[in-house]
């Protein structure tokens, strides 16, 4: 009951009060951004949602373009800027995710949305990650965040799906407050090399080279 109706009247009803409490902090961050790192403002990309259906993801731009010969999924650590690292250690970057959750597209609480690569480099335990909608929290942000290996969060995310309810997502949003006040486990310009055991990297690499044939 929780996992289907409920789950979506929860993110409807909760996602329009908070967009609409937010808005004037979304307002004044996009000047900070647009001030900063000039347009777009939002960093917009394709991320696979419930069922594997992809969908367009909202962010703040948080790093400039990639120069010449840099690889855009890769160079991540380069690319930040100063107040890119300020959004993200702050997780203000992640606020204009509300409106995918408006949207109906993402969750308040859920696995983190990712790139369609990851289909490639998942079991079928793994893929249970995506039966439900991915959120703008979840409970591998609470327990590790950027310093967990890719394989730690996705069974986070796997453990999330098979214990769901209401009471464990109103304990990861607490949790959550208090893991972004503390900013811990928040880490700005992180590498692949220090969490990628699952060998995406590997496939990025592989991808690009294909593409350029």
């Amino acid at each position: 009951m929780y996992k289907n109706y409920l789950k979506n009247v929860i993110d409807l009803c909760f996602g329009s009060i908070i967009f609409v409490l937010l808005l004037p902090i979304l307002i004044l961050l996009s000047f900070f951004v647009f001030f900063s790192m000039g347009s777009p403002i939002f960093f917009k990309q394709e991320r696979i949602g419930k069922n594997n259906k992809p969908f367009i993801m909202y962010k703040f731009r948080t790093m400039r373009e990639p120069k010449e010969g840099e690889n855009r999924l890769l160079s991540d650590a380069d690319r930040v800027t100063k107040v890119g690292a300020f959004l993200r250690k702050t997780s203000l970057d992640e606020l204009p995710e509300i409106i995918n959750v408006v949207k109906g597209e993402m969750s308040l609480v859920g696995p983190r949305p990712l790139l369609d690569l990851h289909l490639e480099l998942f079991d079928d335990r793994q893929l249970k990650r995506h039966d439900v909608k991915p959120g703008m929290t979840g409970l591998a942000q609470v327990m590790g965040r950027q310093s967990l290996s890719f394989t730690q969060r996705t069974d986070l995310d796997v453990k999330y799906i098979e214990n769901l309810s209401l009471w464990l997502d109103l304990k990861i949003i607490v949790k959550t407050i208090l893991v972004v006040l503390g900013a811990d486990g928040i880490k700005t310009g992180q590498k692949f090399e220090e969490v990628d055991d699952v060998g995406l990297k590997d496939l990025i690499e592989k991808k690009q080279k294909e593409s350029e044939k």
